[in-house]
């Protein structure tokens, strides 16, 4: 039987294998490659991470979704200016082609 140290260096060359031949296959989301969704996955969590460090937005509140590098905003806001600095922080995120901001503010 192989010893646990050379099993585990198995295991993430057969990790690295799969990935590099599924690299350009398509996955879910209107046939997105993996790497698109690697990389709209990586914007989402920066918008997110924006959001956590500003003190006017409300990261558990509001939602970003992104697919292929347009990221939507959906949530709740508490105000008119909450809504628009997330829309801020998300525009200026470096990778962001574009916002789409269906956050509603509430009553």
């Amino acid at each position: 039987m192989l010893n646990k140290p050379i099993l585990t260096l198995a295991l993430a060359a057969a990790l690295v294998a799969t990935l590099g031949a599924t690299s350009g296959c398509a996955v879910t989301r209107d046939q997105e490659t993996v790497g698109a969704y690697v990389d709209d996955t990586a914007l989402t969590t920066r918008v997110k991470a924006k959001f956590a460090a500003d003190p006017t937005v409300s990261a558990m509140s509001i939602g970003v979704e992104t697919l292929k590098g347009t990221v939507q905003l959906s949530g709740f806001a508490k105000n008119a200016d909450e809504r628009a600095m997330a829309e801020k922080l998300a525009r200026e995120t470096s990778g962001v082609v574009a916002v789409r901001n269906d956050i509603a503010i509430r009553p």
